[in-house]
C-alpha cells in the first residue's frame, strides 16, 4: 500500500506513534499515525504484511495515552512540514482506539488545512459514535474483501460477532452522512473472492454504499498465508470491468 520514507523527523527525534512520511500511490505523502499496540485488530487477515493478530478484538478503548499521541502531532507539525495526508492506520485497526474522535477534532481545530484520511476495515462503523468521530476526515478507505460470510471468514478470519451484513450496513449508514470522499477497497484473493457469484454480490453491495471510487488492490508483499498468491492483471482487469457502473481503479501492480 505504502513504501516508508523514514520513521524519523529530520532532527533524528524518534516517535512511537508516527511513522513516515509515506510515499503512497493512493494518498502521496502522508504521515501515519498508528493508534493500537502492533496488531491489535478485529480482523485477522490472510494477506497482511504486517503479520497475524495478536490480539482480535473488537472493543473501543484507550489503548494508546490520547495525549501522548496528539503531543507528537503537535511536535511534529510545529514544523510546518510538507504532507498531503495525515493519516489513521498503522498495524492494527485505528477504529479500535477510543479517543480517535478526539485527536481528529484537535488537528481539526488547530490545523484546519491540514486534510485528514483513515484506512479502516470497516468492522466497526456500525458503531454510530465511531462514526460520529469519524465524520470531519477528509477521506475515508474502508475496505470490503467479502460479502458472503463463509469467504468474510477465510480471507478475513475476523471475531467472532463480526458479519458481512453488519460491516455493509456500517458501510451503508457512514455513506449517508460523510460529506468527504469513500474510497472502497477490495482486496481479490485469487481462488476465493474473484467468481462471478462474489462478484455480483460486491455490485449489488457497492449500489447501496455508493462509494466515490472502488479500489481493487491485490497481493504485493508477503501475507500471513503462504498459498496466496497476487492476482493476475487480468483478472483484476476483469472484474473491473464487472463493477463498471462505479469508478474503478486498480492499485496494485498484478501479476
Amino acid at each position: 500500500m505504502a513504501t516508508v520514507l523514514n520513521n524519523k523527523r529530520p532532527d533524528s527525534k524518534d516517535y512511537k506513534r508516527l511513522f513516515g512520511p509515506v510515499r503512497s500511490r493512493r494518498l502521496g505523502v502522508s504521515l501515519g499515525v498508528d493508534m493500537v499496540p502492533f496488531k491489535t485488530c478485529s480482523l485477522d487477515c490472510i494477506y497482511c504484511e504486517c503479520g497475524a493478530t495478536t490480539v482480535l478484538t473488537t472493543q473501543r478503548k484507550e489503548y494508546i495515552p490520547t495525549n501522548s499521541i496528539i503531543a507528537e502531532l503537535d511536535d511534529y507539525l510545529s514544523t510546518n512540514p510538507a504532507l498531503d495526508y495525515i493519516t489513521f492506520g498503522g498495524s492494527g485497526e485505528p477504529a479500535l482506539h477510543s479517543g480517535l474522535g478526539g485527536i481528529i477534532k484537535h488537528l481539526k481545530n488547530n490545523y484546519p488545512n491540514r486534510k485528514l484520511a483513515i484506512l479502516t476495515n470497516s468492522t466497526l462503523l456500525s458503531d454510530p459514535k465511531l462514526r460520529a468521530d469519524i465524520l470531519p476526515c477528509d477521506l475515508i478507505v474502508p475496505s470490503l474483501d467479502a460479502v458472503s460470510d463463509d469467504i468474510f471468514h477465510e480471507i478475513n478470519k475476523p471475531e467472532k460477532s463480526l458479519t458481512c451484513a453488519g460491516i455493509i450496513e456500517g458501510l451503508i449508514a457512514l455513506s449517508k452522512e460523510f460529506n468527504g470522499e469513500i474510497w472502497l477497497e477490495i482486496f481479490i484473493a485469487p481462488g476465493i473472492n474473484d467468481t462471478d457469484k462474489e462478484t455480483a454480490l460486491f455490485k449489488e453491495a457497492l449500489t447501496d454504499i455508493n462509494p466515490a471510487k472502488v479500489q481493487l488492490n491485490s497481493l504485493d508483499r508477503p501475507g500471513t498465508c503462504s498459498k496466496l498468491a497476487a492476482a493476475p492483471a487480468s483478472k483484476l482487469e476483469e472484474i473491473a470491468r464487472k463493477l463498471a457502473a462505479f469508478p474503478v481503479e486498480i492499485v496494485c501492480r498484478g501479476k
